[in-house]
């Protein structure tokens, strides 16, 4: 297993590094002081595990966390900061855990054995298929599911696109109706849609794979088994699998598909 400690302070960085080092479950610990090296490293390295500063001048570590959750949806957020003020904005990132400084060996070696443990879940084998190559598709046992409502499936599109990340009613309703206005009769219809979302997904008994808490809907990554998230993770075959279209029907999908498009081009020369 690989680490990442991603700290300004030298000495605070050296003494995370060292203890991470200490843990039989990690093999590999790298150390950066600037969020962009990380990035850099992470181009072409993969980690299971990234401990986070919060506070850092070049980048926060909020905004770390959700470039690299973007990037590498399998690796396990852990923040260490000296500010319990940032633990609401850590959890709507839903990250793996939140460590407190000073920190101890005992500590972090339980958040990182609960991250490790977590991720080993998310790898289990799922009865739900999610195509987002070419055109968006989702399947329960090989079985395509059919939407009541265009728009309930482009929400759900939508949120995979997010990997986890969660998304107001508001920035949903802006990916949804482009250039439209966000208007009380337009917050009704967009409820219309998530009560259909809903619908759909218990008729077909996979309601795990969507949550909604304090006003941010998610999907769930570790419930599905997505192209995309095994592309981004670095899969053979997934990345093999990518033609150069990525959920064609949405319009708001290109920038993803101009990253894949890009990181598939880099591997390739």
């Amino acid at each position: 297993m690989t680490a990442i400690c991603v700290e300004d302070e030298s000495l605070i960085l050296q003494l995370t590094v060292s203890l991470c080092q200490e843990l039989p479950a990690l093999d590999e610990v790298q150390g950066f002081q600037k969020a962009q090296d990380a990035l850099q490293w992470l181009e072409t390295h993969t980690a299971q595990i990234a401990l986070l500063d919060i506070d850092m001048p070049d980048m926060d570590g909020l905004a770390l966390a959700e470039k690299i959750q973007r990037a590498h949806p399998e690796t396990a957020i852990i923040f260490l900061t000296g500010y319990a003020q940032y633990a609401v904005e850590a959890f709507q990132l839903h990250v793996s855990g939140y460590l407190l400084k000073p920190i101890s060996r005992e500590k972090l070696a339980a958040e990182i054995e609960h991250a490790l443990h977590g991720r080993a879940a998310r790898r289990a084998p799922s009865h739900v298929t999610v195509r987002t190559f070419g055109n968006f598709e989702i399947l329960v046992d090989g079985r395509a599911v059919t939407f009541n409502r265009a728009k309930a499936k482009e929400l759900l599109a939508y949120l995979i696109d997010k990997r986890g990340t969660g998304a107001t009613r508001a920035e949903v309703f802006s990916a949804l109706w482009e250039n439209g206005t966000y208007d009380r009769s337009r917050q009704k219809q967009l409820d219309v849609i998530i009560r259909s979302l809903r619908d759909t997904l218990q008729q077909y008994r996979i309601s795990e794979i969507y949550e909604m808490q304090s006003g941010f809907m998610r999907i769930r990554p570790e419930q599905i088994d997505c192209d995309l998230y095994r592309f981004l993770s670095g899969e053979a075959d997934a990345v093999n699998a990518y033609r150069g279209e990525y959920m064609s029907s949405y319009s708001w999908a290109s920038m993803t598909e101009a990253y894949v498009t890009q990181h598939r081009s880099e591997q390739k020369s």
